[in-house]
């Protein structure tokens, strides 16, 4: 039995924290109907970018999931160029190394979206991928300006024993490869993929996030993957639900309907913050 503590910071009073790896009994097969996702989402004016507001050019990054890579990410990334923004693929290779590891990549993708767009970047991370951008955003805020996670187990993690399974068998790996690598990039655990990994990147399960960094939370009750509490903060502020599939919020026009909205309304923040400090 995984033990619980109550978080306040970041995630909304009285939430409780899953503090171990802890499998949930989500009905995974649920993620057989990912197609309807992908066909609503062709169906949709939003594809097109039609009723939703238009982007300035500003930087987003978007993170694969657990296991995934960039590649099913790319028509996320084409339709963010079709409304408007500058889309970067996160180059964090494939999502099953140490966190230490992926985060340093995904680091360097922020710094260089940074450098050619001179603003702060924009996160949008699926599952695993958003864990990554929070953690980002919460040691670098002075290179983010918001994070969209979607369906990500940002309160703990309570996932289905497949992945329970896929996620020890690549700790192994992990740990297997560690000699090889320099010092600075090997686990600083054994505990990678729980909540007790060492390098940091879980800090966002503890409820430490940063109010410099602008927010949205993505979840769907139907998750089949990911125990779908896990995946919102409480906050009517920052969460959106959904329906859909957890794999398919890669390919939800609901989802990129509220990613349009967040993404305009956090760059009139930065707009107005602008004008305030000159």
């Amino acid at each position: 039995m995984s033990s619980r503590t109550e978080v306040e910071s970041g995630l909304g009073q009285g939430h409780v924290f899953v503090d171990d790896l802890e499998p949930a009994e989500v009905p995974i097969w649920r993620e057989s109907l990912v197609g309807l996702d992908w066909m609503r989402l062709r169906a949709s004016s939003v594809y097109y970018g039609i009723g939703v507001p238009k982007g300035n050019g500003a930087a987003v990054i978007v993170v694969p999931g657990f296991m995934g890579t960039d590649t099913y990410l790319i028509e996320l990334n084409r339709w963010l160029k079709r409304i408007g923004y500058t889309p970067y693929m996160s180059r964090i290779g494939h999502n099953a190394d140490c966190p230490n590891v992926l985060l340093e990549h995904l680091l360097a993708t922020t710094q260089k979206a940074f450098k050619e767009t001179g603003r702060k970047v924009h996160l949008v991370g699926h599952s695993l991928g958003g864990v990554f951008s929070r953690n980002l955003a919460v040691h670098h805020p002075d290179l983010v300006q918001s994070v969209a996670s979607l369906g990500s187990p940002i309160r703990g993690v309570r996932v289905h024993p497949w992945v329970l399974s896929m996620s020890g068998q690549v700790r192994d790996r992990i740990h297997r490869k560690s000699p090889k690598k320099p010092r600075e990039l090997r686990p600083k655990s054994a505990d990678c993929y729980t909540a007790d990994c060492a390098c940091g990147f879980t800090c966002t399960w503890r409820g430490e996030f940063t109010s410099d960094v602008d927010q949205l939370v993505i979840y769907t009750k139907t998750d089949g993957i990911v125990d779908w509490e896990m995946t919102r903060t409480g906050n009517p502020e920052w969460d959106v639900e959904v329906s859909g599939t957890h794999c398919g919020l890669a390919w939800n026009p609901e989802v990129y309907r509220a990613l349009a909205r967040h993404l305009h309304v956090s760059e009139r923040i930065r707009s107005a913050s602008k004008r305030l400090a000159s």
